[in-house]
């Protein structure tokens, strides 16, 4: 499975409006193919709204980008282009320990966290690091996703988290510290795994729209 994550930047004070427009012409997509997810930014780079579509491969997103221009009559895409900045779209390919995104309450608060490794070998030093720390770390709370770059921005490890509230956030994480078994790095010392080179990292948190089928 794959998972196209779009990231616009729009005007100021646009947010609730390109949410309502984009909402009303939803409606209308989502008999193509669902929406996994839709936020918008709480913290960090704000005036962001982050739509994100899941499919089988490549080929599948193709036919049904297609598909849904001539079967949702006119009301798609939505109209917000008078109050978009920039645009940007990455696809994104599934670790094997990665949950699929489904419908339902995990949030709604979610911290969003990209980091850009290093080119040559790093990402699997990546993979094979949470492969061995993440069964730990859930058991202190859940994680929604964790993926790779495949276009777009490459080099990007990309790992989304649900918490019910901000204090949630700090309270989960100062737990999983504490436990030693967080952050994947500290693990794979203790394993004698090779550490991976980073070259970037941000970090967001996103709130979900009120037609998100995450929430």
């Amino acid at each position: 499975m794959i998972y196209e994550v779009r990231t616009y930047d729009v005007q100021a004070n646009s947010v609730s409006e390109v949410e309502k427009r984009f909402g009303e012409a939803y409606e209308y997509r989502k008999k193509v193919s669902p929406l996994a997810a839709f936020f918008h930014t709480e913290i960090g780079p704000l005036n962001q709204i982050i739509h994100i579509w899941p499919y089988k491969d490549m080929a599948e997103r193709d036919r049904l980008r297609a598909e849904s221009l001539k079967a949702c009559d006119g009301h798609w895409p939505p109209k917000i282009a008078e109050f978009i900045v920039a645009q940007r779209t990455d696809v994104f390919h599934t670790f094997p320990f990665s949950p699929e995104i489904k419908p339902g309450k995990q949030g709604p608060y979610f911290e969003m966290r990209t980091y850009t490794v290093a080119n040559g070998g790093e990402m699997a030093k990546m993979e094979a690091m949470w492969s061995a720390a993440l069964p730990d770390r859930l058991k202190i709370g859940p994680v929604t996703a964790v993926w790779k770059s495949e276009l777009g921005a490459l080099n990007q490890f990309l790992h989304i988290w649900p918490y019910a509230s901000l204090n949630d956030r700090v309270e989960t994480r100062n737990k999983a510290t504490a436990a030693g078994v967080w952050p994947p790095s500290v693990v794979a010392k203790k394993l004698g795994l090779p550490g991976a080179k980073l070259v970037h990292q941000e970090n967001k948190i996103v709130m979900p729209s009120a037609f998100s089928p995450l929430q």
